[in-house]
């Protein structure tokens, strides 16, 4: 028979039970409740690495095979036969120092442009917070990108190319791209899930923005006057940057880097409001 003591001790201590139910505004972000989730969101990572290279002859090569072939083609093309300058800097390099950024900005975008298409059946099924979707495309590119960098390190010692002081600020470098994949791909995937046509337009118009970035060409082509209006794409900075710190093309573009840094800030934070403002119809719409 249970004591008196062992009624009191249950009536002390009540079960947690988490309520859902619509946010009071769609400003409003539950931070505690995406740490809670984070077994999830390593999870859907986790799946998306191998979904992707599953049953791949060359698996995780291919992260790789991406940027070198356009480093290939770029080198034969804008190098030998448009005669690009490169800054001074041997073509191969100078191309594949951008491409590394570029290939990780255009894959984690695409990615998380479709990353509730893509789960539209979870959405409908089982709650999560749904911005675990496009975190989790844009941190599974990673991988590729910490390959491809090494693989950039090694043309280095290749071409004998040593990096100046700044390589030391890549990190915020690489937060700025993220921040940039991040932001854009949840404006885009909250788009895509009511406008289905973005899903196809998206390859288009990463290859259009490849070539309004520096990736081909140096940004000290582009007029002083118009250097900072060109940096309002967030990616012109951040290759910059990965050249000069790590070829010492061009001393460090602290302009092109502060207007990258302003623009991924604002496209986070207004690609996180829209998702919010949007999110309650995703089940509908799915």
């Amino acid at each position: 028979m249970p004591t008196m003591n062992s009624h009191a001790k249950l009536r002390a201590s009540p079960k947690k039970v988490r309520v859902i139910e619509p946010a009071s505004s769609w400003l409003s972000i539950d931070w505690m409740e995406l740490w809670d989730y984070r077994d999830l969101l390593y999870f859907l990572v986790w799946r998306d690495i191998k979904v992707r290279y599953a049953q791949s002859a060359l698996g995780i090569g291919w992260a790789v095979i991406q940027p070198v072939f356009f480093m290939i083609v770029f080198t034969f093309v804008f190098g030998e036969l448009a005669k690009i300058d490169s800054d001074g800097v041997p073509y191969p390099i100078f191309s594949f120092a951008a491409l590394v950024p570029w290939t990780y900005f255009a894959t984690s975008m695409t990615g998380a442009t479709e990353s509730l298409i893509s789960n539209a059946r979870m959405l409908s099924k089982v709650y999560f917070p749904r911005l675990m979707m496009p975190f989790s495309a844009v941190l599974a590119r990673l991988i590729d990108f910490a390959i491809a960098l090494l693989l950039l390190l090694a043309l280095m010692v290749w071409f004998k190319t040593i990096p100046s002081i700044w390589a030391l600020i890549l990190p915020v470098v690489t937060i700025i791209m993220i921040l940039s994949a991040t932001g854009a791909g949840m404006w885009l995937t909250a788009l895509a899930i009511q406008y289905r046509d973005i899903k196809y337009g998206i390859s288009f118009a990463v290859q259009l923005l490849m070539f309004t970035s520096p990736v081909v060409y140096p940004a000290s082509l582009v007029p002083d006057e118009y250097r900072l209006v060109y940096a309002i794409n967030p990616m012109v900075g951040v290759i910059e940057s990965f050249r000069s710190a790590l070829l010492t093309t061009n001393p460090m573009p602290w302009d092109l880097l502060g207007m990258s840094i302003l623009v991924a800030t604002i496209l986070f934070i207004s690609g996180l409001v829209y998702f919010r403002r949007t999110e309650r119809i995703f089940a509908d719409v799915a």
